[in-house]
């Protein structure tokens, strides 16, 4: 899968947008979206489909639900899968993937897991019953200015702040914090894996650098998943994935993602998901 634009520029210039203006997105640009989603892939093996929608009418605005989250997008982008292992990870990443190349093209996006009337855009999207229909994203041209439930829920999940990185990088155990000087030359996948999106800001993301590989786990927070019929988190960590393996990338680091799970005493709540061991 070839990227084709600037990593580090569009993590730092994607952002949930929410209100969207009237602009028409180019044919030609519409093209190379259709194209690059064509191409992606994911390192987990499940098949992630895209489905399309363009609402060109109020009529059927009105039938398409948000909750009042979003404003002014004609098209849409979801996302279905079948409920295998790792399904929810790949799904993540590609989809994130897109949102950056979108955010590339000056697009923006949101993820909307459970903040969209989920049977209605099945529907209009034509999802077969028995998927997973996880996420959606809008996408067009950010408005000028932001609209008033967009302002109160980014503050809220304080949408522009991250956790540090000694809360969420490890050396050997969680109990050793990996500093950016430690990290090396992986301190930029690092970080731009840090500066990633996820449900409600969680960043449920745990990395443990452990026997020349770094090991990721899901902080799962307890209840948080309950209304879903799948664990939303595991989106958030094929996000994490994404960001951390075209950053890598990126700066020309051999790695390949694996699953063998390293020993290592683990909280309560804390997951182990993948690892993504440093090739030489």
């Amino acid at each position: 899968m070839k990227i084709g634009f600037n990593i580090e520029e569009a993590v730092r210039k994607r952002y949930s947008v929410r209100n969207y203006s009237d602009i028409e997105i180019s044919e030609e640009t519409m093209e190379s979206i259709r194209e690059f989603i064509s191409n992606l892939s994911n390192p987990f093996g499940p098949k992630v489909t895209f489905h399309y929608l363009d609402i060109n009418c109020n009529q059927e605005s009105q039938k398409l639900g948000t909750y009042g989250v979003i404003k002014g997008a004609k098209k849409y982008v979801g996302t279905t899968i079948k409920d295998e292992p790792l399904a929810l990870e790949a799904l993540g990443y590609e989809m994130e993937v897109l949102m950056l190349y979108l955010a590339s093209l000056g697009l923006g996006t949101c993820w909307l897991g459970g903040t969209f009337d989920r049977e209605s855009f099945a529907t209009a999207m034509k999802v077969d019953k028995g998927e997973l229909f996880p996420a959606i994203t809008p996408y067009g041209y950010p408005a000028e200015k932001k609209h008033i439930k967009e302002v109160a829920m980014r503050t809220l999940i304080k949408a522009d702040q991250r956790v540090d990185w000694s809360k969420i990088f490890f050396e050997n155990d969680l109990n050793s914090p990996l500093s950016e000087d430690q990290a090396g030359e992986f301190a930029f996948p690092l970080e731009m894996l840090r500066l990633g999106p996820s449900a409600s800001n969680k960043q449920p993301w745990r990395i443990v650098l452990r026997d020349g590989a770094f090991h990721f786990y899901e902080d799962k927070e307890p209840g948080y998943s309950d209304r879903f019929t799948y664990d939303i988190q595991k989106i958030d960590i094929g996000i994490a994935a994404a960001h951390f393996d075209l950053a890598a990338r990126k700066k020309g680091l051999k790695g390949e993602f694996e699953f063998e799970e390293p020993k290592v005493e683990l909280p309560k709540n804390l997951l182990y998901s993948f690892s993504w061991r440093i090739g030489k």
